[in-house]
């Protein structure tokens, strides 16, 4: 009998606390969890997939760069994932790959869990990739205002258009005024880049998110510290949010997370 099989995909994927994380889950509600980080491009992705899938792959996360390459394979989608287009969690069946979108879930959750709300908000999302789509359509119905700043003015255009939202070239966000959220789901982190923030762009009680953890997320919460943004939160608790929701769907019960944020959190 071929065992069922859990996995997430990515470029890279070998720092992924993924693993760890639905194995906390598992043990907390007695459920044997094979859970797996496997390395994929946008190249092999597609090929990699189907042999995970025939060696009884039965979900998966998907993280950079292949969550629209993702939503691109499914042969059914959830409306969240048919509505931003980007798919995080995978489920087999006799049909096929059925894809979800637990990030939007994930980031109202884990803000919610540090008191932040966005509601009526005035927020500024920096990416309009995969992750920044699924947060996106997650805020566009609850902020005051969302504007939307790209690295290719293009695909911020595009994705505003959808919301009914606005957007900006990046290197001019600080024409835009001041917000109360700044959120980073770009992948610039990832690449090492700077970020130019200046103290203008936060409003009195403005608040950083990244949608990255650890090292990838250190120099823009670093750069918004420094200039005035009264909270500035990584995206570690996400992580395990939209976790948490992709762990629901594949077993059909929904774990406390509470425990694991305070592990994960005990070891950064």
């Amino acid at each position: 009998m071929i065992p069922t099989r859990y996995a997430v995909f990515g470029q890279p994927i070998a720092h992924s606390l993924s693993p760890r994380i639905h194995a906390a889950f598992g043990a907390q509600l007695g459920i044997e969890v094979d859970y797996r980080a496997i390395e994929a491009s946008r190249d092999t992705f597609e090929a990699t997939l189907s042999v995970f899938a025939l060696a009884g792959g039965r979900g998966a996360n998907v993280t950079l760069p292949l969550k629209e390459d993702a939503f691109a394979l499914c042969t059914q989608l959830s409306e969240r994932a048919r509505r931003c287009r980007s798919v995080n969690t995978l489920v087999r069946d006799q049909d096929g790959w059925h894809g979800d979108s637990t990030d939007g879930v994930g980031l109202l959750r884990d803000l919610d869990r540090h008191g932040l709300s966005p509601a009526g908000a005035r927020v500024l999302l920096l990416g309009a990739g995969g992750a920044a789509r699924a947060a996106a359509f997650a805020l566009a119905d609850l902020v005051g205002e969302l504007v939307v700043a790209n690295r290719t003015p293009e695909r911020a255009s595009r994705l505003a258009g959808q919301l009914g939202a606005r957007s900006c070239p990046l290197d001019a966000v600080h024409a835009e005024g001041s917000f109360d959220f700044v959120i980073n789901a770009s992948a610039a982190g990832h690449a090492e880049s700077t970020f130019d923030i200046r103290p203008t762009l936060f409003a009195a009680a403005g608040a950083a998110y990244d949608l990255s953890y650890g090292h990838a997320s250190r120099a823009f919460l670093a750069a918004a510290r420094k200039a005035g943004a009264r909270f500035a939160v990584d995206g570690l608790g996400m992580l395990v949010e939209q976790a948490a929701e992709s762990f629901a769907l594949w077993h059909g019960r929904a774990p406390d997370t509470t425990p694991v944020h305070v592990m994960l959190r005990a070891e950064a």
